[in-house]
């Protein structure tokens, strides 16, 4: 049996771009699938790897990423817009 890759290691490079770019993806899953409480955790995670990014790793993830991420952080999930109801 393989042992188990440890989960808590920080990551770097090519990792975080990666990740950062699933999560991003799994957002948008989240998305169309009108799940709207799954895809504002999701988009949170995405937004929080993305910042730590630096600006050259910015440009690494693909620009249909970055640019639904930035608008439906803006647009849908924005300090301006109505935040979630708890369900009873």
């Amino acid at each position: 049996m393989p042992a188990k890759k440890n989960a808590n290691q920080p990551l770097i490079g090519v990792a975080l771009i990666k990740e950062t770019c699933r999560r991003i993806r799994v957002a948008r899953s989240y998305w169309d699938a009108h799940n709207n409480p799954a895809c504002r955790g999701e988009r949170e995670k995405a937004l929080a790897l993305y910042e730590s990014l630096s600006q050259a790793e910015r440009e690494k993830v693909p620009q249909v990423l970055r640019v639904w991420l930035r608008y439906r952080s803006e647009k849908y999930f924005g300090e301006d817009r109505t935040p979630p109801r708890n369900k009873r």
